[in-house]
């Protein structure tokens, strides 16, 4: 990897994305065909302080280094569940 903090900041904005997208708080919703969300302030994300608590781990490798934009965001769906059934 060529920047840690990115790879780390890249998988917690994945993490976040989908439980809050998914899981938690953002719907799109449509009247008369039309979306009625137009910006932030109707269409609500989730804030840092209602963030679950995010650690990211950061295997060692001698690969060379590829995207890091999507690989935080298919693990949560099986870690939510996991931590629901327990």
């Amino acid at each position: 990897m060529i920047n840690p903090d990115t790879v780390k900041a890249q998988m917690e904005g994945g993490i976040v994305f989908w439980v809050d997208g998914t899981a938690l708080k953002t719907e799109i919703t449509l009247k008369a065909g039309k979306v009625e969300q137009s910006n932030f302030h109707d269409y609500q994300m989730l804030r840092i302080f209602e963030s679950p608590k995010i650690e990211v781990y950061i295997v060692p490798s001698t690969a060379n280094p590829t995207g890091v934009g999507e690989p935080g965001v298919p693990p949560v769906a099986p870690a939510l569940t996991n931590a629901i059934s327990r």
